[in-house]
């Protein structure tokens, strides 16, 4: 039998195999961020699917955190009877979920949020959204500490396995412990320990505050690929020690900043066409410009792209399970990663969004995902359409 197919355990949770349903925005909450029956339903043919671990689309753990019309809200108690109907749907085929928590800090709209985003420093206007970010002021940063413990705190409540605190792809968390958006000099910048500090703050509260028992795993950036440095795999490896000083179970390593250049998020085809059909009239013409000169045909396809970096970060790991994700289709890679200890699990994203069942598709000898890296997909969230395999183009 395929190593893919054994079980392994985070802390004292047993994940029936080593296939993860990397997260990935769904876009199918209400417009308050309450959870449908169509997002259960998503959920529901996932776990149906075989996969061993589901990690859920990002849920905002603030009303200023939100980054998506219909992204998933965590942030009152009044969202736990619709997320405990999303776990329950997930037990009940067999499998386990993750709700991934997350604030968007800068990494957002006025006209989503009310007011202008949040980031660590008055810095950097982003080429996405032309926004400059107000820069939180120590109480707003210990608001935001607790309420990604009482996010933490809910997630259980609602029937999470683990707690899981995203922190990479240039949401707020990603922001502070990055050297290329943190500019402060005072407790929370300065010096890569104080950087480092809201994550610590978090993590510490959360571990204090729930079961000893619920294993914690952690989204951070190997490599933020910004134009001056950010986080690197030097910078990830040292966070990595103090992670798993911390007592984190689990880590998950990623790359790119969305709001600077989401390609370096996923790579394949740029999608112009559904990014063009997203933007305002104003913005088309430039968009086009910069996605044909700087975009089109820089950002290929490449199997397993994180893989080199995961590497480098992997002894700082300790007993820390490993994730691995970006750029996984063929199934003799997928193995070759794990029997080899590069990673204990394998995570995918697009090809989950294309076949639902597609672990058992391998099971029954399929040897590679059918997805094509088009990414149409992803145009279809600039679109805010619920989240689907666009290949045969965007509905009208």
């Amino acid at each position: 039998m395929s190593i893919l197919f054994t079980p392994k355990k985070i802390g004292n949770l047993e994940i029936k195999n080593r296939f993860v349903r990397a997260a990935t925005y769904e876009g199918q909450a209400d417009e308050q961020g309450r959870v449908t029956n169509a997002l259960i339903d998503r959920y529901r043919k996932l776990a149906q699917g075989d996969i061993g671990l589901i990690l859920t689309g990002f849920m905002y753990v603030h009303p200023l955190g939100r980054a998506q019309k219909y992204q998933t809200g965590i942030y009152n108690d009044d969202f736990i009877p619709g997320l405990k109907k999303l776990a329950e749907a997930v037990h009940v085929e067999g499998g386990k979920v993750a709700f991934e928590i997350s604030h968007a800090g800068r990494q957002t709209e006025k006209a989503l949020i009310g007011q202008t985003p949040l980031g660590p420093s008055h810095k950097r206007r982003d080429p996405t959204y032309f926004i400059k970010p107000l820069a939180m002021t120590d109480e707003q940063v210990w608001e935001v500490i607790n309420a990604f413990v009482k996010a933490a705190e809910r997630s259980v409540a609602a029937g999470s396995d683990m707690v899981f605190v995203h922190a990479g792809g240039g949401d707020l968390l990603n922001q502070f412990i990055s050297p290329f958006f943190n500019f402060r000099d005072d407790d929370w910048g300065g010096s890569d320990e104080k950087r480092f500090r809201i994550l610590r703050e978090i993590l510490e509260r959360i571990r204090h505050s729930i079961d000893d028992a619920i294993p914690i795993l952690v989204k951070m950036n190997c490599n933020d690929c910004t134009p001056q440095e950010g986080m690197t795999p030097s910078l990830a490896k040292k966070y990595c020690a103090w992670l798993a000083d911390i007592g984190v179970d689990a880590l998950e390593l990623t790359s790119g900043v969305k709001f600077y250049n989401h390609m370096n998020c996923w790579r394949g085809e740029v999608p112009v066409n559904e990014t063009l059909r997203s933007l305002p009239l104003w913005k088309k013409i430039p968009g086009w410009l910069k996605m044909k000169m700087t975009m089109e045909g820089k950002y290929d396809f490449v199997e397993g792209w994180n893989l080199e970096d995961e590497l480098q970060i992997k002894p700082a790991m300790f007993d820390m399970k490993s994730f691995m994700v970006g750029g996984l289709r063929r199934i003799e890679h997928m193995e070759e990663i794990v029997e080899n200890g590069y990673a204990d699990f394998v995570c995918m994203c697009r090809p989950f969004i294309r076949e639902p069942g597609l672990v058992k598709k391998f099971k029954e000898g399929k040897k590679e995902a059918s997805c094509v890296s088009c990414n149409r997909c992803i145009g279809g969230v600039l679109n805010k359409l619920p989240t689907a395999c666009y290949y045969n183009g965007l509905p009208e």
